[in-house]
Order: C-alpha cells, then structure tokens, then sequence
C-alpha cells in the first residue's frame, strides 16, 4: 500500500502560516506532561474565578480544536475543510450536565444539527452523547440490573423518548446519526438502548450508530452478538469504532472495586482488537456500516487494503473514516485527496462548557505515546518545505 500520509503539503494546504506556527506552539506545549497539568489548573482557576480569559483561551487552545461558540459559527470551517473534501460531524461538546432542562436542550441542539446535515452534503452524520440525554447514575443503575422507584421510571422513560425522537428524526431526515461510546460502567443501558433504536431504525440501511471502544477486549464478541441478533430480526448495524477515551478512568477504577479491568492489557492487544473488529465489519459490509474514527496511520492503511481486497470503492458510503478537529490532518485530508469517505469531529458550544472536553483532549495527547511528537515533526516538516 502506498505510503499516502507523509504528504504535508495536502495535509496542511487549509493552514496559513500563522495557523501553522499557532499549532506548532500548541503542540509543543502539549507535549510536556508538567505544563499540561499547570494549564490545566491555571485555565479551571481563571474560568471558575471569572477572570477575563476566554478571549486567550479562544485565540490558542480552543481555536485549534473547535470549529465555534455555535452551529454557525462553525460553518466558515466547514465550508473551508469541504473544499478539500473533508466533511464534518458537528459535535455539540458541552458535558457533565445532569438536570433534564439540560438534557431536553440537548435533546433539540441534536434535532436541530440533523435539519441542518440534511441541507448540508458536507454534514454527513450528526451525534450525541448517552449522558447528554439522562443522567449518567441512571444509565449505570439500569446496566446492574437494580429496581427502579416510581420517580426513575419516569426519569428512564423519558430518556428513551429522548433517543426515540432523535432516532426518529434521522431515520424521516436520511441523516446518519452517531451515539457515542462512554464509561463501562454505564455502556450496558446505552448499549441495549441503542440496539432497539438499530431494530426499529436500521431497517433499510444503518441510519443509527452505535459505539465500540475497542480498548475493552469484550467488544468484538459484543459486536458478533449484535450481528447474529440483527442477522435473526433482520435490521443493519451502524458501528463507530474507536480504541476509546477514558483508559486511565477505568483501570483505576477496576483497582478501587477489585474486578478485572474491561481493558486490553497491551496496547498492542488494544490495536489487534480495533483492527479485528474492522476487518470483520468489512467482512460483512452488505449488513454493516463502518465509521473507523482512528488516528493510527497503520490502522488506516489497513482499512485501505480491506477495501481494495475486497472490491469496494473508495467513496463506498458504507464506509467513513474520522478523526478529531485539529489532530491527524495528515490522515484527514490525504485520504480525501485519495477519494475516501472523510468526516472530522467539529466539536463546539460556549468557550467555557466545551472546557472539559479540551482539557481531556490535551491529556489524551500527553497520554497516547507518539502523537504528539508526531504531529510537531509534520508541522516543522510543512514549515521547512515552505521556506525553500
């Protein structure tokens, strides 16, 4: 397979000079693991204590990673990136909310980000997150199986009628809509939930999606379960695969409580896992569609190979590759100028909602081995080629 992601002049044609330094410095800040940690604390202190930073969090961190404050806002991005081919999933990043005021404008943001793909070739998917709809203890209650009282069955119901209408928005809308994978210990509930939208929706094609961390190495016999019960009842499944965001989190968890971690002991047992379940959703593609949200370059040329291997077209819609706004553009926009499905998350909201979702980005960065410095050696490759 030819080598298609060392190509710095496609992956950075969108970036001007000044957005290629501001990345550089980002990146290299991102690498130290001490000023990380300050940032971090300093950024939580200025915003809790409402000191006047919003403007310099906007102007470095926030721009970088974020296409906007709001859904318009983020439309000169996506007009810019569809350009060059590389299509957006608009991803309203505000978390750990947990009052239904909240989850009901969730609720409506999602329903309205799906009127809005269905006007816009470059939206191809919308998204939401489980917690953005119900409370997280609640998603973990039902996952153990323990009784509800009268108030939380109320409260689950009205959950579910959340994911019903989004669902069925979508479905009426033709508009593929992706729900995102969290913490184990509240993915059971989600995951059944997600599974009887998939039944009532996925009739014709794969309209919902569910998520597979594939760091957890009880995935792909999820994923053969579900394929088996879509097989007998005759709907499609719609599969985003990740490796998955909350690694530290659950190890650290499964110690406190003493059972046996839901994560892949190796990274390298993590990377097999992703590229098994890959293969085998390629293997069913005529009853599959497959979002491949990665960052690893190895990972994605593998894909590449299953597709040519087995006759699919590059732009075959049954097949998306996604990666974060800001990172891997290397991958993004090298495999839209080799006329592959490509979709960035474009996350947005208020500067200081979408906080917690950049401060785990740059930990994630800091954390996950070679990213980081992967990204700063193509920058200052792109800056050399510039000077000559």
């Amino acid at each position: 397979m030819e080598k298609i992601f060392d190509n710095t002049q496609i992956a950075f044609s969108l970036k001007s000079d000044t957005e290629l330094d501001r990345a550089y410095f980002l990146f290299k800040m991102i690498d130290s693991e001490p000023l990380v940690r300050i940032g971090t604390a300093v950024t939580n202190f200025a915003l809790k204590a409402h000191l006047p930073v919003e403007g310099l969090i906007r102007a470095s961190v926030f721009d970088h990673f974020c296409g906007g404050v709001s859904e318009d806002d983020c439309m000169p991005v996506m007009e810019k990136m569809f350009t060059k081919g590389v299509c957006s999933v608009l991803d309203y990043s505000v978390e750990g909310k947990e009052d239904e005021i909240e989850f009901d404008a969730a609720m409506k943001k999602t329903l309205k980000i799906i009127e809005f793909a269905k006007e816009k070739k470059a939206i191809p998917f919308a998204v939401f997150k489980p917690t953005g709809f119900g409370r997280f203890d609640l998603y973990k209650k039902i996952g153990k199986k323990n009784p509800l009282n009268f108030e939380e069955h109320a409260e689950w119901d009205r959950v579910v009628a959340r994911f019903e209408t989004v669902c069925k928005f979508a479905h009426e809308k033709d508009v593929a809509l992706l729900i995102d994978g969290e913490e184990s210990w509240m993915q059971d509930a989600a995951d059944e939930l997600v599974a009887q939208m998939m039944k009532k929706y996925n009739k014709e094609k794969a309209i919902v999606f569910n998520t597979l961390q594939m760091y957890r190495w009880d995935r792909l016999d999820y994923l053969k379960k579900l394929h088996e019960q879509a097989k007998s009842e005759g709907f499609y499944i719609g599969m985003k695969l990740v490796r998955g965001a909350y690694m530290e989190k659950e190890n650290k968890r499964a110690e406190e409580k003493g059972y046996k971690s839901p994560i892949c002991e190796t990274k390298l047992a993590t990377d097999e896992n992703y590229d098994a379940a890959v293969a085998y959703m390629v293997e069913n593609i005529d009853k599959m569609a497959i979002f491949a949200g990665t960052h690893n370059e190895l990972s994605s040329y593998k894909l590449m190979e299953l597709m040519a291997q087995k006759g699919l077209a590059t732009n075959d819609n049954r097949i998306w590759f996604g990666q974060l706004y800001g990172m891997s553009d290397n991958i993004s926009y090298n495999l839209a100028a080799n006329g592959y499905n490509v979709a960035k998350y474009l996350p947005f909201g208020p500067v200081r909602d979408v906080m917690p979702y950049l401060i785990r980005r740059a930990e994630e960065n800091t954390s996950v081995a070679g990213q980081t410095s992967r990204e700063l050696m193509l920058i200052k490759k792109e800056r050399e080629r510039r000077k000559d």
